[in-house]
């Protein structure tokens, strides 16, 4: 039940990943905005079943211990890491596993089912949206001042990465995501919903401060016989 931690070369980066468990199923936990496998799913990864599952948490280009490269947010920055992260299972061996990812990583997850469609088991993804809206970059110009994040936020990413790399990559990603906006229909991924095809499931919390509860019904809407 121990935990393993490494780095493979994938993409021409080197992704750090944690892994546990010996089951069958393959399971990847993708973070969300700055998080890391270890931040975001230290509980996952200490008590999902290790007989069921075979867990993989692992940190996107840029963050956690996957730097460097520095994170930057390019237009397509969704779908390099939705590359990455299916990239990464291949090389660890998995043939086809599931995808369990929040915010952000539930962004990439939802890219991931539907360009992999033959790769992907299940999905699981909380806290996601496939499009930005003018109110959401007004939620999102909220964050963008890493000094005003409460305490128990703030401390465990500035640990991670010091003030500087936190407070710069936080207002990279409001300025990144914000561009979606941009676009007429302010799509990130709307389009790539109905060629999702595997077993979903969508939670969202009532309370999420973040993401309006319209983004995770959108999302239901869209992929057939999700719940």
């Amino acid at each position: 039940t121990s935990v393993t931690s490494a780095k493979i070369q994938v993409n021409g980066v080197h992704l750090h990943y944690q892994q546990t468990g010996e089951g069958n199923h393959a399971v990847l936990l993708l973070p969300g905005m700055l998080g890391s496998g270890q931040t975001d799913f230290g509980p996952q990864l200490k008590s999902m079943n290790k007989k069921l599952f075979t867990i993989v948490a692992w940190d996107p280009r840029g963050y956690g211990q996957s730097i460097p490269p520095s994170r930057d947010f390019p237009p397509d920055f969704f779908e390099r890491d939705a590359k990455d992260a299916v990239d990464l299972m291949q090389a660890l061996k998995f043939k086809k596993f599931s995808l369990l990812g929040w915010s952000d990583g539930g962004i990439t997850a939802l890219i991931a089912a539907a360009k992999y469609p033959t790769l992907i088991h299940k999905l699981v993804v909380w806290g996601a949206n496939a499009s930005v809206t003018q109110e959401d970059v007004r939620i999102y110009n909220g964050i963008r001042d890493v000094s005003k994040w409460s305490e128990k936020v703030k401390k465990p990413l500035e640990e991670m990465y010091g003030h500087k790399y936190f407070a710069k990559t936080c207002e990279a990603w409001v300025d990144g995501i914000s561009r979606f906006a941009e676009k007429s229909d302010g799509n990130i991924c709307q389009e790539l919903l109905p060629d999702i095809k595997c077993a979903t499931f969508i939670i969202h919390g009532e309370k999420d401060p973040l993401v309006p509860r319209a983004h995770a019904e959108y999302i239901h809407k869209h992929i057939k016989g999700s719940r």
